[in-house]
């Protein structure tokens, strides 16, 4: 059979079904849902970390500060360290809390990560820490003032102390000059001087002699007085100078003594002797030679204060 002029029949694309279109729409909504929360997120976490970076930027420029603020506390705290070493020491007791302050704010300006809070500190304590340091530089001027006063005092007081030394060495001039003259004044005066030669007998008698070869001992007698002498006890030197002309110093009494004009002179015998004022005491003298006494004249002088108060002398025949 011909088929020739029958048409040909056309063949129908199949039609999508709702249910696959649904999907595709959801999934897409999906993909672009996920995009928006991703693209949020991430605006989120830009923001997030900007502004911990912001806060980090905050805390470093605030650390930065607070050093330069410690530094500055540091500089002035030196600057007192400079002052005189007594008003420091008048301070010494606030050098331990100073210290402890410096420490702590060392310890949180040291550490890299420090916190907002313990920045905080750090700052509460420079704050104390410069307050320690007026209070300090507070007293020293005090001190300071207190010290310049006292100076001025002490210029015063030394102004004060020149003219009364004048006055008194002044005064002591005048009282050593006086008491010199009192000395002096005071010095005694021997008269009635006898110097006798004694022959001593057997049986202890004594009888008077002029001559050497039988003299046993001279007894020299003198009487002393002064109207302002002190009373109490003076010590009386007598030389005993022998026919040719030596002092006489073997004897137990003998020694040295110093006299006002002659120098050091080698004594005979010393005596002390009590003394009363006004009042004239007698004084007597036995003289033993060593030997046996020499023919020619004997010599007797008497001091007192230094002085030459009296002198006799005795004539010895063979």
């Amino acid at each position: 059979m011909d088929h020739t002029n029958m048409p040909t029949p056309v063949e129908e694309s199949p039609k999508p079904s709702k249910g696959k279109n649904l999907a595709i729409g959801l999934l897409s909504a999906a993909v672009l849902g996920l995009g928006g929360y991703t693209i949020f997120n991430n605006n989120k976490s830009n923001e997030k970390i900007q502004a911990q970076q912001t806060e980090i930027e905050k805390v470093v420029s605030e650390k930065s500060d607070l050093q330069t603020s410690f530094d500055a506390s540091l500089a002035r705290l030196d600057s007192l360290t400079t002052m005189n070493t007594d008003l420091r020491n008048q301070l010494s007791d606030k050098d331990e809390e100073i210290a402890k302050i410096k420490k702590e704010i060392r310890s949180i300006l040291n550490k890299k990560n420090a916190t907002a809070a313990e920045l905080a500190q750090a700052k509460k304590l420079i704050d104390q820490l410069n307050g320690q340091i007026t209070s300090m530089q507070e007293e020293i001027a005090a001190l300071q003032a207190e010290n310049e006063n006292l100076k001025e005092a002490n210029v015063e007081l030394t102004t004060a102390k020149q003219t009364l030394t004048r006055s008194l060495d002044s005064t002591a001039v005048v009282n050593t000059a006086l008491t010199e003259k009192v000395d002096v004044a005071s010095t005694l005066n021997a008269t009635n001087i006898s110097i006798t030669p004694i022959k001593v007998k057997n049986s202890g008698k004594e009888k008077t002699t002029e001559r050497a070869r039988a003299a046993d001992k001279l007894v020299v007698k003198f009487d002393v007085k002064n109207r302002i002498i002190q009373s109490g006890t003076t010590d009386i030197y007598v030389i005993v100078i022998s026919p040719d002309g030596v002092p006489v110093t073997n004897t137990p009494n003998s020694g040295r003594f110093m006299t006002r004009d002659q120098g050091e002179k080698a004594f005979t015998a010393k005596l002390p002797v009590e003394l009363e004022t006004s009042r004239t005491k007698t004084v007597e003298f036995s003289f033993v030679p060593e030997k046996n006494f020499t023919k020619g004249q004997y010599t007797i002088e008497i001091y007192q204060n230094g002085f030459l108060i009296g002198e006799g002398t005795r004539q010895l025949k063979r």
